[in-house]
């Protein structure tokens, strides 16, 4: 049963429209607002929301002259901040305050699709609102949070609710969505919940329609004991986690629905709907037994495995065996002796091999601490010195003397610092940081700066020699702005850096600057790719430009701090350290290191290799595309579990699967999107499990430089014309080419098999149906790994 993806979304989009329309008849304007309290509410709102005087003019009756408000009898019935904007000082900080709808005591529809109301719906919103009130659209609100259950109880007579393209998170308030008993469509897709859809949803006696789909949901279908509500007409549970079989009542269910989605789900075992029916159910990418288009087994398998659960899958006929001829069993036996000696000598020359390295490591030792203990010079002192000893413990433990330190930036005197943060006041504190306190400081000449106080009280109060150290190679643009330190006392260092005036990326995300347009929630794409690009010089230095190369081990939004014009500098070097394998201390580990994928180091701290730095930087590009705060400091399961959720959205074929998971805030043009679509791309490659197929920084940044290319390099004539009259194409080739190959390895997109019988019936409707069977070719024959992509592999 393949997906009527031609008709179905339109037909979802028009039973949507036409059950928001029902109540549509209370929404016609008649006569002029006789109450004042519904007065007082309207300029209550007007405030709060910031709105435009040539939208909600002063000294005009609001029933004839005020857009989107709409009345009956002389009272407010209907809102409408469809289109509207607010004014400059308005979009200097927008939030969800929307207080004045207490007093509307008739209102019975509020709808601000595309408005942006940042934050959490107001937990007063069930109880607040009037008990006429039958519609609530926030969809595309740029809303956040967990829904309160107090924020739907309550409201009786709701009819439609619609919470789509948000950002909303937690589950969903069971008892209270229960308690809707008229309501007819739900629709809060393009969300990132967790946990189950609620059983009493399915229950409910007037729904009608039905959209969860791209909500990140899980759970299986209820079983015997519930039958969904007759009333249901359209169910789209597809893009979620759903899993086990269908039930017989839900097999009925999508029988006789107008249209229903269950694909890109979990769901196995038999569907039970065919015929006629059938065709209006969209099943692929499942882990159906009786139904084409649908997941391989293993990735069934491994999903039911990683829940703890039974999962047969179909069984297999057993193929035939030939008996074998007779006179082959000395045969057999004499290649097995051969086999077993070839694997004995194998093994006992590994053993040889690594007690030869062993032996080496230990005479190296020796001989470095006999030097040591004679007074020869031994490892070099400074900078790459204590680099290599820090390799040598798994850490930065940098044994450069504090002398030479001294050298690197100014010297403050205690008290000068002292003076600045006002006696390291507590409301001078910016944050509690693992390596130390940082204060707000402002010096004598008016100089604004970031003190950072290195106590007792610090876990590693040996972390400022880090920070020295790196800087002792040189003050790099892109790293955080180091004007000096204080080492005068034994039990208190502190170090001094130039105040940067818009924080940190993950503050400035989404807080809204006063010269932007209406509709652009956050920090627009061209200050996003800006930032990114940024963020990418800061690691090829690190990794490519120092010696030996460093890894900064704490990339993430909360680390990348942006000046005044949003340039980046990179901050959070405390954990910096050199990259394994560096030394001779870890030989062994290098040589075994290409085995393992994890990220993770022995005692459980992040790993020190370039790699690891490249992983979290692709958080922090999916950051940046879908706008999703707090993924790049976070790996817990949820977080794991949305990357593989958004993950499958990003295919280098399939444009337009990008609006599934884009930032909804964002206002781009076709351009900016194949920008947009380029950064998911290298996201995508940076998130590799397999660490030594991560591209090298030196690669990602120039893909950030040129992202167009990522997406427009093709293989046909246009490639040829391209290398033929560009000095880059050499590697654009190539490079460009192992996008494609290194995010293709991440795991099967779910859309990639839906999309790709798409793309071959587009190209063979003209004449380039070569062309289509040759996007069917293996990744590695199309795009080959550039040349030196290994560099950085741990």
């Amino acid at each position: 049963m393949r997906a009527r993806g031609h008709w179905a979304a339109p037909l979802l989009l028009l039973l949507l429209l036409a059950a928001a329309a029902a109540p549509g008849k209370v929404l016609g304007q008649q006569g002029n607002l006789t109450s004042r309290a519904d007065l007082a509410a309207l300029y209550a709102l007007r405030g709060s929301l910031g709105l435009r005087a040539r939208d909600w003019p002063r000294r005009a009756d609001p029933c004839s002259a005020w857009a989107g408000v709409g009345c009956r009898g002389g009272r407010v019935v209907s809102l409408s901040l469809v289109g509207l904007r607010r004014t400059r000082l308005g979009r200097l900080a927008p939030r969800f305050d929307v207080d004045g709808l207490r007093n509307l005591s008739r209102l019975e529809s509020f709808a601000a699709a595309g408005f942006a109301l940042p934050g959490s719906i107001p937990a007063w919103l069930g109880a607040g609102l009037a008990p006429t009130f039958q519609v609530l659209d926030l969809s595309a609100c740029a809303v956040t949070g967990e829904i309160a259950a107090s924020a739907v109880a309550g409201l009786a007579n709701l009819t439609t609710l619609n919470l789509a393209g948000n950002l909303l998170s937690g589950q969903l308030p069971a008892t209270a969505l229960a308690g809707l008993a008229r309501l007819r469509t739900l629709n809060i897709s393009g969300n990132a919940f967790s946990g189950a859809l609620p059983d009493a949803v399915w229950s409910l006696p007037e729904l009608s329609i039905l959209d969860v789909s791209r909500t990140n949901l899980s759970g299986a279908l209820p079983g015997a004991g519930l039958v969904p509500s007759p009333s249901v007409q359209v169910v789209d549970l597809s893009g979620n986690l759903f899993y086990g079989t269908v039930p017989g009542s839900f097999s009925q269910l999508f029988s006789r629905v107008a249209m229903a989605n269950i694909s890109g789900n979990y769901f196995d075992g038999k569907l039970g709907v065919s015929g006629v029916a059938g065709g209006n159910v969209s099943s692929a990418m499942n882990c159906f037994v009786d139904v084409a288009g649908q997941r391989n087994q293993e990735d069934c398998r491994q999903f039911y495995a990683g829940r703890g659960l039974p999962y047969d899958g179909p069984v297999p006929a057993p193929a035939p065996q030939p008996a074998p001829p007779a006179g082959t069993n000395k045969k057999r036996h004499k290649n097995l002796k051969y086999i077993l000696i070839g694997a004995i000598g194998g093994g006992v020359l590994l053993v040889a091999v690594v007690a030869a390295i062993v032996f080496c490591v230990v005479c190296s030792r020796r001989r470095r601490g006999d030097q040591r203990e004679g007074g020869a010079p031994g490892a070099p002192s400074g900078v790459h010195g204590s680099s290599r000893a820090s390799a040598a413990t798994g850490g930065a433990q940098p044994t450069a003397s504090p002398t030479n330190m001294a050298k690197v930036g100014d010297s403050f005197s205690y008290d000068q610092l002292a003076g600045a943060t006002s006696g390291f006041a507590e409301e001078r504190v910016i944050r509690h940081g693992h390596s130390g306190d940082l204060y707000y400081g402002l010096l004598q000449d008016g100089t604004n700066v970031v003190v950072k106080r290195i106590t007792s009280r610090v876990v590693r109060k040996d972390a400022y020699m880090t920070e020295l150290d790196l800087f002792a190679k040189g003050l790099h643009q892109r790293l955080v702005p180091f004007m000096g330190h204080c080492l005068d006392k034994e039990d208190e260092k502190v170090l001094v850096y130039r105040f940067v005036r818009n924080g940190d990326l993950s503050s400035s995300l989404h807080r809204k600057p006063g010269e932007e347009e209406e509709g652009m929630q956050s920090l627009d794409w061209i200050k996003r790719l800006k930032i990114a690009t940024g963020v990418a010089e800061a690691l090829c230095y690190l990794h490519h430009e120092c010696t030996p190369p460093m890894v900064h081990r704490d990339v993430q939004a909360s680390s990348i701090l942006l000046d005044d014009k949003f340039e980046v500098r990179l901050g959070s070097l405390s954990e910096v350290c050199p990259q394994e394998g560096e030394s001779h201390q870890n030989v062994i580990t290098k040589l075994l290191r290409f085995s393992s994928t994890a990220d993770q180091g022995s005692s459980g701290s992040p790993s020190a290799t370039c790699s690891y730095d490249v992983y979290c930087f692709g958080k922090v590009l999916l950051e940046l595309v879908t706008g999703r705060l707090g993924i790049s400091a976070s790996s817990d399961s949820t977080t794991s579990d949305w990357l593989d959720n958004t993950l499958r959205y990003i295919n280098i074929y399939e444009k337009e699967l990008m609006s599934k998971i884009i930032d909804p805030s964002l206002i781009i043009d076709e351009d900016h999107l194949e920008e947009v679509w380029a950064m998911a791309i290298v996201a995508k490659s940076c998130l590799n499990p397999r660490s030594s197929k991560r591209p090298p920084m030196k690669y990602i940044l120039k893909a950030l430089e040129n992202p167009l290319k990522v997406v427009r390099e093709d293989n046909g004539s246009s490639s040829a014309r391209l290398r033929a009259t560009s000095s880059r194409g050499s590697w654009n080739a190539a490079f460009f080419g192992s996008w494609r190959h290194s995010s293709s390895e991440i795991g099967p997109s779910r859309d990639d098999h839906m999309f790709k019988r798409s793309e071959t019936i587009k190209s063979s409707g003209g004449s380039n149906g070569e062309h289509s069977s040759s996007r069917r070719r293996q990744s590695k024959e199309i795009f080959p790994e550039p040349s030196g992509s290994r560099d950085t592999e741990d």
